[in-house]
């Protein structure tokens, strides 16, 4: 990978993850919270409904690594139908990295579902590995699931300040990574929550009326500082923060 900002020069994902904790940059009502999304030249978030179809193997690399980082990952259902996640880190040495870093082995996988339309024979339930905690309109509990499943019923509209704060004072998560959907991250943005963002640019032009990774009511505009720039074969990995 070539560095083009803030100096110039050569560079790998593990160098760029080499110091970087954000488990210790909580706030008091709410984790530190980091977005990664990756986007075409035309600035849609998706090809036939998957994220995947974007990125090249150093953006999955990217979005591997990250998670080792973090306490919990959080995604909208509408994430969770089109990707099927699977165990949140599969690999057991960055299992143990994680616990070398003071975390658990596992991250929590956060799933917000109002209606708890959600793909139950997907691995992240049937390989019985980690946690999942789902926040969910539904009153009936999760069964049948290899994965320990958890839901936080709510009566009303599932506001992210709420998730994010039950996340914090409940589960002792101190730092969060989003990986959309692009709903979820217009609402992470309209209230502030989101302190940085890792966007990878694709080189590709994908056209149709696939979501913007950003989607939804979002009141005002914010600029955030570009930290890093690094480019793969025609890919640009960009880092920005709040």
């Amino acid at each position: 990978m070539r560095i083009l900002y803030p100096e110039s020069g050569s560079t790998d994902v593990d160098a760029e993850l080499a110091d970087y904790r954000p488990y210790e940059r909580p706030f008091d009502d709410r984790p530190f919270v980091a977005l990664n999304m990756v986007t075409s030249l035309d600035g849609r978030a998706s090809v036939k409904g998957r994220s995947k179809e974007l990125g090249t193997k150093v953006d999955s690399e990217l979005l591997i690594k990250l998670r080792v980082r973090f306490d919990a990952v959080l995604i909208g259902a509408g994430t969770m139908r089109a990707e099927r996640y699977g165990r949140i880190v599969r690999n057991p040495e960055a299992r143990e990295r994680r616990e070398g870093l003071g975390l658990t082995a596992d991250p929590l996988a956060v799933i917000i579902s109002s209606d708890l339309h959600l793909p139950f024979d997907a691995p992240l339930f049937t390989e019985g590995a980690g946690k999942v905690l789902i926040f969910t309109n539904e009153t009936e509990p999760v069964t049948g699931t290899a994965t320990e499943v958890e839901t936080v019923v709510i009566d009303g509209p599932i506001g992210i300040e709420f998730v994010l704060g039950h996340l914090r004072k409940e589960c002792g998560v101190n730092a969060v990574l989003c990986e959309g959907g692009p709903r979820l991250c217009a609402q992470l943005e309209e209230v502030g929550a989101i302190d940085e963002f890792f966007l990878t640019i694709s080189p590709m032009i994908v056209g149709g009326d696939a979501p913007r990774i950003l989607e939804g009511r979002i009141v005002g505009s914010r600029t955030l500082k570009l930290h890093r720039l690094l480019e793969y074969e025609g890919e640009l990995f960009a880092r920005y923060l709040r």
